[in-house]
């Protein structure tokens, strides 16, 4: 009875094959499940556990954390593993401690949190591809060409990380300290522009993964791995997102250790070369992502007559803005604010492929004017039918127009609130700044002066609403979570 239990209560904590709906051509032989009763040796997540300490040789071992087997259910429920969060003083001794001055403790934390993000992010990447990747393509669960697109060429960039940890090993004292990093980072950083594909290619890939989802063997086994210890309750786009939000922290990280290097440091010099490098890789990197995500939504659109193909739209090459409002009726509208032109469309799915209707004729941002329209100018009875409440004012909106009479367009559009409004404004007048030199002066309602857009973003994938600004993702919206 009580090897009975046992077994019942290890088996809970497994993800077995079993419980997969895995359906095989019945001319096809089907292997016994007996022999492989669960995932935990397919989807192990990493031999690579825990490095040892900083400064010494770098040796594998397993991390007791790491193990997917659980202890008693009378226990409570399985814990999810831990990220080692050891400070570089508490691998000291005290006399060791004591030798050094604070200024240099500081600095050499800095270098050790640099160092340990390397290890998380090697750990990660052989995850994702060991206990998401490699399962799915043996269970048939995605083809081998979607898990390549959504998951890229993770597997290169293991050996670029692991080069840099090496390099710190190397570049370690006796005494357990880095007296110069600066250089090592220096000649490590050009490989990051191997990146520049990944990033361009984050849009498509998450638009495919979501597609993926609707399937229920994916949902199935996306789901039993994000209860799963090693997920750490993160899902598998918090994985495949980690490179990202990893790049845009090379800057504060190495700004951090030079914050504390003492101004006399042959360091100094280094550290701000460093800096100054991953910024222009960043912005490298985000002119890509831009051009992408633009070229993406342009894919999407789909006319309803020829002559709504704006000549413009091929000129585009940055997405300012977009997002979901409501016109005048209240009818929800998606709008793009491209680089030369404004799109409002209607979201709409063809043959199971999203894409967006266009609405009326785009209006090239040249000819574009701006009225912000103030609370209570528009009423129920009037406008956005059905949108509000009888005798409620209606508030957060702004009129957008051709000054082109040949266009004869203007639209009301409605936002959810005063923050969203302001980031709409704002995109909109610097790209009527850029294209115009200065937006119309408007007789109602446009009070405000012309003025560059504000670089507070928040994060698009939990707020529809909120538009994303391309210009500006790797300083700002490139540094938001995912969700």
């Amino acid at each position: 009875m009580l090897q009975k239990r046992k077994r019942k209560e290890k088996d809970d904590d497994t993800v077995s094959l079993s419980s997969f709906d895995l359906k095989e051509p019945s001319n096809k032989r089907v292997r016994p499940l007996a022999k492989v009763s669960s995932l935990v040796n397919l989807i192990s997540p990493s031999k690579n556990g825990a490095v040892r300490r900083f400064g010494q040789t770098i040796q594998v071992r397993q991390s007791p954390g790491m193990s997917l087997k659980a202890s008693s259910r009378a226990a409570g429920p399985t814990p999810t593993k831990r990220r080692n969060s050891t400070l570089w003083s508490e691998t000291l001794d005290i006399h060791q401690k004591s030798t050094f001055s604070t200024k240099e403790i500081k600095r050499q934390e800095a270098i050790y949190e640099l160092y340990r993000g390397e290890q998380d992010l090697i750990e990660d990447l052989q995850l994702a591809r060991k206990a998401y990747h490699d399962p799915m393509l043996k269970l048939s669960i995605m083809t081998e060409e979607e898990l390549a697109h959504i998951f890229g060429d993770l597997d290169a960039y293991i050996p670029l990380h692991e080069d840099l940890l090496i390099k710190l090993t190397e570049g370690t004292g006796p005494n357990g300290t880095v007296a110069e990093i600066g250089q090592i980072v220096i000649n490590w950083l050009p490989g990051l522009n191997a990146y520049k594909n990944y990033c361009s290619n984050q849009l498509a890939a998450k638009a495919l993964l979501d597609q993926k989802k609707q399937d229920k063997r994916v949902q199935d086994f996306l789901q039993r791995c994000l209860e799963s210890p090693f997920s750490r309750k993160l899902d598998l786009w918090s994985f495949l997102d980690i490179p990202r939000s990893r790049l845009v922290k090379y800057p504060l990280l190495l700004r951090e250790i030079l914050r504390h290097t003492p101004p006399d440091h042959s360091d100094v010099a280094s550290l701000e070369k460093a800096i100054t490098i991953i910024q222009e890789i960043l912005s490298e990197i985000n002119v890509r992502k831009g051009e992408s995500e633009c070229k993406y939504y342009i894919d999407k659109l789909e006319y309803l007559d020829e002559k709504q193909r704006d000549p413009l739209i091929d000129n585009c090459k940055t997405l300012l803005c977009h997002g979901e409002l409501r016109n005048k009726s209240g009818s929800r509208l998606h709008v793009f604010l491209f680089s030369e032109l404004l799109v409002l469309t209607r979201p709409v799915t063809r043959n199971d492929r999203s894409c967006f209707q266009v609405y009326r004729q785009p209006i090239p941002v040249r000819d574009l004017a701006l009225e912000d329209l103030q609370d209570g100018e528009i009423r129920m009875g009037g406008s956005f039918r059905g949108a509000f409440t009888s005798g409620e004012k209606a508030k957060n909106i702004f009129r957008v127009s051709s000054v082109d009479p040949s266009h004869g367009q203007s639209h009301t559009l409605h936002v959810n609130d005063v923050y969203h409004k302001q980031q709409w404004l704002n995109c909109l007048r610097t790209a009527m700044t850029q294209q115009q030199g200065a937006p119309p002066t408007l007789q109602q309602g446009e009070g405000v002066p012309a003025k560059r857009r504000s670089t507070t973003i928040c994060n698009e994938e939990t707020d529809e609403n909120c538009p994303p600004v391309s210009e500006i993702v790797m300083a700002s919206a490139f540094c938001a979570g995912s969700r």
